[in-house]
């Protein structure tokens, strides 16, 4: 038994230690694999291609008008790439002619067997990054992943299209150019620009960049469609200007600035209420004639306002009960004060006569100097102090950047003198914006709620608001209510009675005070006596009852003219005519004070597509007697007639019966201008149907309800 024992229990340990060591050389032999393995791979190294993880930048989120119109778009274009080994031999063989064949449809520069003679010998030579075609926009990328073989994807087809650019556009050229802005980074510029709304909300528009994977290829390295880490798309910023309305303000001002032969001007359209900038254009004059949005004076350029200042000094005489506004001054138009200074009126000299300082301010009489000076001069910080209340002396903290300081003097600072006070009130020896000055005067419309203007409404990210923007409001009240009332009349007077009369609405009054003043040289003395060394400007609000938007507009060296009301008047008019238009709330319903009608519609002349559709939509019957593209309507037999409405093409067209839309339509078409006078269907055309024109002929059009 013993025997036995020992036999078997030598017999386990053998087994035992067999096992052990045939495990021992499994682990060598694993080991020496695996280092072999890894000896091979270097000694093959020049054929492995090194991959790194980069930055995936994301796209910027667009900034659109209120009603949702790009302004500023991002606009992306691909560089397209093939690698044709990874594309199985049956399917290349089967499938590279039609590839080929379409590529030569998108792209013809190149025949079809051009093509296939390219991807074969990529094939052959064992390319793996042949190229395509560069910069192709989305929907051509689209097109071309539709192909034969393109279709199987990146890793069965081939096809590389993810080397992509991103250019920032805007669709609607230099229209609001300053004020939108852009954006240039340290690394592009040399230093990070912040420039108009898009550096102000840069932060928004560009979103969180991602990571993803690149190859190194013989041609450098390139994105292979890998994503590590997704990108955030930019959020886009929903501005509060109206593009309809920004054309007019623009087109408005760049007529008048040629027609006055102007260096440089500005207009900018606010709603009282909010301060949401609707309309804001700044231009200059270049070289060649043309204007261009080079800087944005609305907003950044200090400057002398000249008699639009006179409305503060109004105010403030009222506020601390200096004056009435009934009482009676000495307009004689020669006023003296300290150290033998003289001033001439406003109108060279001449004077108005004894006049009240109502009928001061609506004839913009520099008797307001003589009125002021006498009230404060020797109690000047109080007048200071007024400014101050007003909200005058202060930035309003707009969004975008480039907002400077107003400057205005105060006793005991260097330049400050006895005729500060004379000087200032009638908008010398200080310096403000023309936004500073619009929220001044839009603060009087707002019933003395001094708000902070601003030109964005909300934030947007795949649709969902993620930050809106209330109204700011930076005074509650700039004065008492019975200052309000008086100096509301005081700008309706001006325009009824004083230098604004001249200036009309459609069917709204307007509020607002002209203003010449003339340039101060870098010295700070006046400049040379002539017609370009002035700035004409007008700013007020409408309409008058129940004001809605305020608006300024400011024309600098103009050498035409230069009086306000004729010169920026005119401009303001023109925008305050285009608003009311195209504002419902400024019209009553054609049903409000007349009962509903059951007799046929009346149908305007016009295209066949608008007419058909819209009479179907409002289920009218109706007989299609032509079927042309212009048709004229009438009424028969409980059914709208639709007959022909003959146009000829060398011929000037009649649009009597028309919309605006569609007569201006027809009528730019065959190259004439057209200048449109009142609003409804046109009624008349200064050039009649039916005789020859030239390119370029004015034709005015007027419309009535």
């Amino acid at each position: 038994m013993s025997k036995d024992k020992n036999f078997l229990y030598y017999r386990a340990y053998a087994v035992y230690i067999g096992f052990v060591l045939i495990m021992l050389l499994v682990l060598y032999q694993t080991a020496s694999l695996q280092w072999q393995g890894r000896s091979s791979l270097f000694e093959e190294s020049d054929e492995v291609i090194p991959v790194r993880i980069v930055k995936r930048y994301p796209r910027m989120g667009e900034i659109l008008d209120e009603n949702m119109v790009p302004l500023v778009s991002s606009v992306t274009f691909y560089d397209i790439h093939m690698d044709p080994t990874v594309v199985k031999q049956e399917i290349f063989d089967e499938k590279v002619s039609e590839l080929a064949a379409g590529l030569s449809r998108i792209y013809p520069e190149k025949t079809a067997r051009e093509y296939e003679n390219q991807i074969r010998s990529a094939r052959a030579n064992g390319s793996r990054y042949l190229s395509v075609k560069n910069k192709v926009t989305n929907e051509q990328r689209k097109r071309l992943r539709a192909l034969p073989i393109f279709e199987l994807g990146r890793m069965e087809g081939g096809i590389i299209d993810t080397d992509e650019t991103i250019l920032r556009k805007k669709p609607n050229g230099v229209l609001l150019d300053r004020t939108l802005g852009y954006y240039k980074s340290k690394e592009e510029a040399g230093e990070e620009l912040k420039v108009g709304i898009e550096g102000a909300f840069i932060n928004y528009l560009r979103g969180v960049e991602g990571e993803e994977i690149e190859q190194k290829f013989s041609t450098g390295w390139k994105k292979i469609g890998q994503i590590v880490k997704e990108a955030v798309e930019g959020a886009d910023i929903i501005t509060s200007f109206d593009k309809d309305i920004q054309e007019v303000a623009h087109s408005e001002l760049e007529r008048q600035l040629k027609e006055m032969d102007a260096n440089h001007g500005c207009v900018i359209l606010m709603d009282v209420k909010t301060g949401f900038v609707k309309a804001i254009a700044n231009l200059t004059k270049q070289k060649d004639g043309s204007f261009a949005e080079q800087y944005n004076y609305a907003v950044g350029e200090l400057e002398t306002p000249g008699s639009t200042f006179k409305l503060a000094s109004i105010m403030a005489g009222l506020e601390d009960e200096k004056f009435k506004i009934t009482d009676k001054v000495k307009a004689f138009g020669r006023y003296n004060f300290a150290g033998g200074k003289k001033m001439e009126d406003s109108n060279h000299g001449i004077g108005y006569g004894e006049i009240t300082i109502q009928k001061a301010f609506e004839k913009s009489s520099n008797v307001i100097a003589q009125i002021t000076n006498k009230a404060y001069r020797s109690e000047p910080d109080r007048f200071i102090k007024r400014l101050e209340q007003f909200g005058l002396t202060e930035a309003l903290g707009v969004d975008i950047a480039g907002e400077p300081t107003p400057v205005i003097p105060k006793p005991g600072a260097t330049g400050w003198s006895a005729l500060s006070i004379p000087w200032m009130s009638i908008g010398y020896e200080l310096r403000t914006t023309p936004l500073q000055t619009l929220a001044f005067y839009n603060a009087v419309a707002n019933n003395g709620t001094l708000v902070r203007p601003q030109f964005v409404k909300e934030i947007r990210r795949s649709g969902q608001i993620i930050k809106k923007f209330s109204p700011v409001i930076l005074k509650s009240k700039i004065c008492s209510d019975q200052t309000l009332k008086i100096v509301q009349n005081c700008l309706e007077g001006v325009m009824k009675n004083g230098t604004g009369k001249e200036l009309k609405g459609v069917e709204f009054e307007i509020a607002g005070k002209t203003g010449t003043a003339k340039l101060v040289s870098d010295k700070g003395t006046f400049e040379e006596e002539k017609k370009s060394s002035y700035q004409a400007s007008f700013v007020g609000y409408f309409p008058t009852d129940k004001p809605m938007y305020s608006c300024i507009v400011v024309i600098s060296r103009p050498r035409k003219e230069y009086y306000g009301a004729r010169v920026s008047g005119t401009v303001f008019a023109a925008i305050a005519n285009k608003v009311y238009a195209n504002t419902l709330k400024y019209h009553k319903a054609i049903n409000e004070t007349t009962p509903l009608s059951y007799n046929l519609p009346q149908v305007k002349s016009g295209n066949k597509r608008d007419i058909t559709a819209l009479l179907k939509m409002l289920k009218v019957n109706y007989q299609l007697n032509y079927e042309g593209e212009w048709l004229t309507a009438d009424t028969l037999a409980k059914k709208v007639q639709l007959d022909r409405k003959k146009i000829n093409k060398n011929l000037v067209p009649n649009v009597i019966g028309m919309t605006a839309k569609d007569a201006v339509y027809l009528l730019e078409n065959r190259g004439l201008i057209v200048k449109l006078i009142g609003y409804g269907k046109v009624t008349s055309q200064s050039l009649n149907a039916g005789i020859p024109f030239g390119k370029g002929q004015l034709i005015k059009i007027e419309l009535k309800q």
